[in-house]
């Protein structure tokens, strides 16, 4: 290559090299601008446009703009609103990570505001949306079955509480319904006293849930393999005491080849311990 040719190649480096700063220094200076005119409008203006953008079902963009808000007024009445209203535009807009980030954020510098019970409350929702089928980990439902637990504990008289209620009902079934899956899993492969465990979760953890009949049926069947029979006995009559209409009372006595089994009136936790 002539040393002619080879300079003008250097040449139009250069300028490439030349073009591209000037490009960033023209971006950054963009950005700055843009930035200051952010800061330069009124609290108001911002927030209201942050509003629109939720209206719009613009949920990244909205939770953005609530958060320029908080980042541009940060000791105004607005910061707090603002915050609160970003973790509500992620959890629409199901970005759910980022809600309880924004959330706990909020309870640790606003500890004192209005909204902590939603705060609370909406917490408990963005882990409860990612319950997963019971086929898979059920790491979420524990900690949307913790946060509710924790607005019932901390705001037991409103309605964030009452509806976390419901929706705990609900995680606890859940829960039980992984662990009755695990259970019968044991019990098929005969590892009965693992088997054993599981169905004793449910009925001391989740003893109100719609598993606890089949629960106590099949600590029942375990016994029996196990050649326990008296501890088969003792809650074939609790599963008769408690649930003596359904499918699983039928069974328990049928393998125990026995008439029902009446227990005595105690405490349900009592009865089962």
């Amino acid at each position: 290559m002539s040393d002619t040719r080879y300079f003008s190649f250097l040449r139009i480096g250069f300028i490439a090299i030349g073009c591209a700063w000037l490009m960033g220094c023209s971006d950054d200076a963009e950005r700055e601008r843009l930035t200051q005119e952010q800061e330069q409008r009124p609290v108001e203006e911002l927030y209201r446009e942050a509003r629109d953008m939720l209206g719009q079902k613009t949920y990244k963009e909205a939770a953005e703009a609530f958060d320029d808000v908080e980042r541009h007024y940060p000791y105004s009445e607005w910061a707090a609103r603002s915050q609160i209203m970003a973790a509500y535009a992620y959890y629409r807009g199901t970005m759910y990570d980022d809600a309880v980030i924004t959330l706990e954020r909020f309870l640790e510098v606003y500890p004192s505001h209005p909204s902590i019970p939603y705060a609370y409350y909406l917490i408990g929702l963005s882990y409860y949306e990612q319950i997963a089928d019971v086929g898979r980990d059920q790491g979420n439902t524990r900690k949307a079955r913790k946060a509710l637990r924790d607005v019932m504990r901390r705001f037991p008289n409103t309605d964030y509480a009452r509806d976390a209620k419901l929706k705990l009902d609900l995680t606890e079934d859940h829960l039980a319904g992984k662990d009755m899956m695990i259970g019968r899993y044991y019990l098929q492969h005969k590892e009965y006293l693992a088997a054993a465990n599981r169905f004793r979760a449910v009925i001391e953890e989740f003893q109100t849930t719609s598993h606890a009949p089949e629960a106590l049926h099949r600590l029942v069947e375990v016994y029996l393999l196990l050649g326990v029979k008296d501890q088969a006995m003792r809650y074939a009559s609790v599963l008769g005491h408690n649930f003596p209409e359904t499918e699983w009372y039928e069974r328990s006595y049928k393998l125990l080849g026995k008439a029902p089994i009446k227990a005595k009136k105690k405490d349900f936790i009592d009865r089962v311990f």
